[in-house]
């Protein structure tokens, strides 16, 4: 069946994580990606969590998000290599990356000499700060973004201070928000016949995400704090708590939700108690309504709880690690985690997170090695051997 990015090219020169985060997305549902790198190959491929997969230039986190794409080797400080970016942009429908403004300017393959080129291509350039503004030319990293957007100000607990996220959470999303800017640009050009530059700050991305936060203080004039393990209702009984010999996360929101918390702990009786009659009171006296959850939460472990309360009508989640959840029987009946055929074994990989009923996203190749693709690419722009091999020796390719 046919996915939505089926016929679809793109010129990708992203490195690292945003940008290669995006042109996965838009791979796996189809678009033909060809991921241009230095001769070296990029950072992210010898990443030092195993030496076995750095070696190979392929290391795990190069290859979570770079499935599915070709691979061409260019010394973009070469003549002949700007000369084949430009014939390749000149068939594409996308050209990606992710260096500091300007960068491409210099290299000659910029947005506006590439649109000159091609005026139906799309330019979506990702960078910390976006392509104008004072902090521009600023550098942008994942750590850096997510202390200046506001995240690790509500991240983390007063005793011990701010705390970034246990993951890149600046980078991915500017990377989905790429994803999402092209596929909009491109959904546009289907009624207007025209492309144009997708400028994507990961700071604005960022704070795009950070909607309601923002606008509890812009509106209300409530000035965010570090809030810990609790939910963003600020809801008492959604929050972590002590459970067992660990963790239980309870997602317990309204007045339904807590009686069937109350009655499932064995504790009906906090219900007529007047320290909690509500939500205000509940608040007022949050220390002994813990007492009371945690010393019933205490006679069994986080997992058995969760299937209680669960089936009671009280969300809530036990601390799952990623080498759990990725085998939880519902991550495994939605086929949730692709899994490819490679030369090294059978990989398992994230893939597009939604499913479409015609024709999603799907892990078809493993990422590349290094340079895999040049010859196939240069040979559909005409070249021939000699002049494949010519390349070679000029260290161009």
């Amino acid at each position: 069946m046919t996915r939505p990015f089926e016929g679809v090219k793109i010129l990708d020169f992203t490195q690292v994580l945003a940008g290669p985060y995006a042109s996965y997305q838009l791979a796996l549902l189809g678009a033909d990606v060809i991921k241009v790198e230095r001769r070296e190959g990029e950072d992210m491929r010898r990443t030092p969590l195993s030496r076995e997969w750095a070696e190979r230039g392929l290391a795990p986190a190069f290859q979570a998000i770079n499935g599915n794409k070709r691979s061409l080797t260019l010394d973009l400080q070469k003549p002949q290599a700007i000369a084949i970016v430009k014939q390749l942009a000149a068939q594409a429908d996308v050209v990606m990356e992710n260096f500091r403004p300007g960068v491409m300017d210099k290299l000659g393959i910029g947005y506006e000499a590439l649109s000159a080129i091609n005026p139906r291509l799309i330019y979506c350039a990702i960078s910390g700060f976006g392509q104008t503004g004072p902090e521009r030319l600023a550098a942008g990293y994942d750590g850096k973004i997510q202390a200046m957007s506001g995240i690790m100000a509500i991240t983390g607990h007063p005793e011990t201070g701010p705390t970034r996220a246990g993951f890149a959470v600046c980078d991915v999303l500017s990377g989905a928000t790429a994803a999402f800017g092209v596929s909009s640009a491109l959904f546009q050009r289907s009624h207007t016949g025209k492309g144009q530059l997708v400028d994507v700050s990961m700071l604005e991305a960022s704070l795009a995400f950070l909607s309601g936060q923002i606008a509890d203080y812009s509106v209300a004039g409530h000035r965010q704090q570090l809030s810990g393990n609790q939910a963003v209702s600020r809801k008492v009984t959604a929050n972590l708590f002590k459970a067992g010999e660990g963790y239980l996360l309870l997602a317990v929101n309204n007045e339904k939700q807590y009686r069937a918390l109350m009655i499932a702990l064995g504790r009906e009786d906090a219900l007529a108690d007047p320290r909690f009659v509500d939500w205000f009171a509940r608040q007022e006296n949050e220390p002994a309504l813990r007492a009371i959850i945690e010393e019933a939460l205490a006679k069994k472990n986080p997992r058995e709880w969760e299937k209680i309360l669960d089936a009671a009508g009280a969300p809530c989640a036990s601390i799952w690690k990623i080498e759990e959840i990725i085998d939880h029987p519902h991550i495994v009946a939605r086929g949730a985690i692709q899994e490819i055929d490679t030369a090294y074994g059978r990989l398992r990989l994230a893939g597009s997170g939604f499913k479409l009923a015609h024709g999603g996203g799907r892990l078809d190749s493993m990422a590349p090695a290094l340079g895999a693709h040049t010859e196939e690419v240069l040979s559909s722009l005409g070249y021939d051997a000699d002049a494949i091999a010519e390349l070679r020796a000029r260290e161009v390719v």
